[in-house]
């Protein structure tokens, strides 16, 4: 038996029916004017309740397989298995970052996130839980292969992943997911998004180049440190 759809680590990709649906669920979740279910899904993308429950198994995988869907946007650049040097490094790091960013500013991610933190105090909501599985945790799965070969090739240095991956996710995204939570107009971060992208892996470069010291982790600044060594 084939896998339903959004079953695999990192989603599987859907044929192209699968992914109208797929669609038909994001417009659902983004105009917000009819709740998401089996059966609007089914009528907005005009297929069968049977199909849809065949391919996602319900509703939380009808949800997963559609926030999957949509992170699918963001995509690194494959790694070589030679010749991974600076250049290829920016490159990776660099087309990952203006995907995010591309990602992130649109108006189907800044609806699921509204929608995610709606759902957050509801003891049976789950769209917050699919959400972070398949937002920053599988953005981080995606972008270490980049920064492990970065490391491997002596290209930059850092001491634990998640806090490295931590700064890339800092340096790109910063406040901009909080602004467009509250309100403000996309149009403006998606017009410099080249140059955001470009600054913050030329500064994520800077911090982890191999002559430099690991970065500490977070919360922990060099005072507190020589306090702990003493004690």
């Amino acid at each position: 038996m084939s896998a339903r759809v959004g079953e695999e680590a990192d989603g599987g990709e859907p044929n192209a029916r699968q992914r109208d649906v797929l669609d038909a669920a994001l417009s659902l979740l983004v105009e917000g004017r009819v709740a998401l279910t089996m059966a609007s899904v089914a009528d907005r993308a005009s297929c069968s309740k049977e199909t849809l429950y065949k391919w996602f198994g319900g509703r939380d995988g009808l949800l997963t397989a559609t926030v999957r869907w949509q992170a699918a946007k963001v995509r690194a650049v494959p790694v070589p298995a030679e010749g991974f040097d600076a250049g290829s490094l920016r490159e990776s790091l660099g087309h990952f970052a203006r995907d995010w960013l591309e990602t992130i500013t649109g108006v189907t991610s800044v609806a699921l996130n509204r929608l995610a933190i709606g759902e957050a105090s509801d003891a049976a909501g789950t769209l917050g839980r699919i959400v972070l599985n398949n937002g920053p945790l599988a953005m981080r799965h995606r972008l270490m292969p980049v920064l492990e070969a970065g490391r491997s090739a002596g290209l930059i240095r850092f001491d634990d992943g998640e806090n490295a991956f931590r700064t890339f996710f800092g340096l790109v995204v910063g406040d901009l997911q909080i602004r467009l939570l509250l309100g403000e107009a996309a149009v403006a971060a998606r017009r410099t998004i080249a140059e955001d992208a470009a600054r913050a892996v030329d500064q994520f470069l800077a911090l982890h180049e191999p002559g430099r010291p690991a970065a500490m982790p977070r919360g922990i600044g060099p005072e507190t440190a020589q306090q702990r060594k003493e004690t």
